[in-house]
């Protein structure tokens, strides 16, 4: 090939390929683009995959669909649903030859319309092409249709039509107080600080942003160096301190570690200038209250999720003025480096980001119910039309479970905070020393030389695994990769006990995570139980549980769970 040739074909890609890369943004601004950054629809989610469509790829999907289509017509296919497909459970897709055909027709065209995915595109513009085409699929499964839905059919039948009554009803109550999308819980069962949030503590400090919760000891001895728990502002704290038996908390106290967390204020527009200066700020006078409270020189903490990306930030400017107040630092589910592929990483299209920081410093925030929204659409049959069905088809109350009643219970981000998050996702800044700044600070987080305890899922859809093990990589100071089994949220209320859970462990880190996935242990149990024996090294000395919580210059201001919680 001559070079002229060569420079040319250069040229073609690079074209095809920001061309790819434009339609994906496209498509991301016709999802997210409204006010409501959750508020999309059908119409919506067609657009954005009509702009990935190819005459090499539909040709292929519509031959494809048309070989299977033949097959499903004559009987003879054999394609079935997955096991573990909640829409097509009852045994009428079975034994039904007609909504057998009609599952095996909508599975085929679902794997059909996988084809259209760009080859040659970015792994964020394929994200997004894979986004659009899972809630288009989604919302045309038949299931969601009364007479598509042989479960819902026959509960109509069977209750004289009582539960298409209270379908009707359940769905009139959403479109009025849940902005249309169904109710995923019901909450009236679950009361903050009996049967959620109910850890026995009191609140030794509080400022603007937050309240720092101490526990109270139920071991006879405890550490003499406690841990901070430091949770995402997005959501409320307690999905750490969940029913009894469930708690994280609970556990980490039982264990003998005197366990102090955050809980973030809720802020509203006039809080719409905190940024993450401001909540580092906070962080650094609840650390110097604990030492008082307890008498140590310094701390553990443990980030989790985005109060993960807060710790990092906080990390990174006490190294950068010799400041040791943090002894060693845990890592929960929580994503540094943006560049690993992740679903979270179709959001990031200039406009798109540019948008959504306009939009939150106009009002002030980010409103938590939005957030939620955006969310439960990146899993749209789980948390979308699987209520949908529940709620309007087969007339049933929402289900009450302690995860749904917290993720209910929403957050807003101030307008501040969120533009330095995004701002931090759209340019990466974590992965580069000196690309972020705190307090007038550079952070590079490779200065972070204390120990580090650093976790993931291998179910989770939004800091995946191996995202998480690049943190490995990118701090100082001798580091603990533990990998558990479940998704984001489950991951973290895993107590010890449940026969499903199970992680891994390997004590060679090495640049690879299929590499260190490799040749690492698989165990039954939870990673909490990994964690404890870690942080029990690093805690000190065992000395006699106090008698009360608090200190003479921080008297207890109420019991746990506090104001901020609401």
């Amino acid at each position: 090939m001559s070079l002229v040739n060569m420079k040319q074909e250069k040229q073609v890609t690079a074209r095809k390929s920001e061309h790819s890369d434009e339609v994906g943004a496209r498509a991301a601004q016709a999802i997210f683009g409204g006010e409501d950054p959750g508020e999309f629809n059908f119409r919506d989610a067609a657009s954005s995959v009509y702009g990935f469509l190819q005459p090499v790829n539909v040709a292929r999907a519509a031959v494809g669909f048309s070989s299977d289509f033949v097959s499903i017509l004559f009987g003879k296919s054999t394609i079935k649903p997955d096991k573990k497909d909640w829409r097509f459970r009852d045994p009428a897709w079975e034994e039904n030859p007609v909504y057998k055909r009609l599952a095996q027709s909508y599975l085929s065209f679902c794997n059909s319309m996988q084809t259209l995915v760009p080859e040659d595109a970015n792994w964020r513009t394929r994200e997004r092409a894979r986004f659009g085409i899972e809630v288009l699929t989604s919302s045309l499964s038949p299931t969601n249709y009364l007479i598509g839905n042989p479960e819902a059919i026959k509960r109509a039948f069977e209750t004289g039509g009582k539960s298409l009554a209270a379908g009707g009803r359940n769905f009139a109550h959403d479109l009025l107080h849940n902005g249309g999308m169904p109710t995923q819980v019901d909450a009236d069962s679950f009361k903050k600080g009996e049967n959620l949030a109910a850890t026995p503590g009191a609140v030794v400090f509080r400022n603007d942003v937050l309240e720092i919760i101490q526990y109270t000891p139920t071991t006879a001895k405890v550490r003499q160096r406690p841990t901070l728990v430091i949770t995402p502002q997005i959501n409320k704290y307690y999905f750490l301190d969940l029913a009894p038996g469930r708690s994280f908390v609970e556990y980490a106290v039982g264990e003998g570690v005197q366990t102090f967390i955050v809980s973030w204020k809720n802020p509203g527009p006039k809080q719409g200038d905190w940024n993450l200066d401001t909540y580092v700020e906070a962080l650094l006078e609840a650390i110097d209250a604990i030492r008082d409270i307890t008498g140590s020189e310094d701390i553990n903490t443990f980030g989790f999720c985005a109060g993960g990306i807060t710790m990092s930030a906080l990390l990174g400017h006490l190294a950068a003025i010799g400041d040791e107040r943090v002894h060693a630092a845990g890592f929960a589910v929580t994503l540094l480096d943006f560049e690993v592929p992740a679903m979270i990483g179709m959001l990031q299209s200039d406009n798109l980001l540019k948008s959504a920081k306009a939009r939150s410093k106009n009002k002030g925030v980010l409103a938590g119910k939005d957030l939620a929204r955006l969310f439960a659409w990146f899993r749209p049959n789980d948390l979308v039309w699987n209520y949908w069905v529940n709620n309007y088809l087969m007339g049933k109350s929402p289900p009450s479970f302690d995860i749904l009643a917290w993720n209910a219970d929403s957050t807003n981000l101030p307008g501040g905070l969120h533009a330095d998050f995004l701002d931090i996702f759209a340019n990466n800044t974590l992965t580069q020393p000196g690309g972020l700044s705190v307090l007038g600070t550079p952070v590079d987080l490779g200065s972070i030389n204390c120990d580090t305890f650093v976790t993931g899922a291998i179910n989770d859809h939004l800091t995946p695994w191996k995202g998480c093990y690049r943190t490995t990589q990118m701090v100082g100071g001798d580091c603990t990769y533990v990998l558990s089994n479940a998704g984001h949220i489950a991951s973290l209320v895993n107590p010890p006990g449940n026969p499903k859970s199970s992680y891994f462990t390997n004590d060679k880190i090495t640049s690879d995570p299929d590499e260190w996935k490799g040749g690492a242990v698989k165990h039954q149990g939870s990673w909490w139980e990994e964690w404890a024996k870690w942080v029990d090294d690093r805690s000190g000395e065992s000395r006699s549980a106090p008698k009360n919580l608090g200190h003479k210059d921080w008297p207890p201001l109420e019991p746990a769970p506090g104001r901020y919680i609401d």
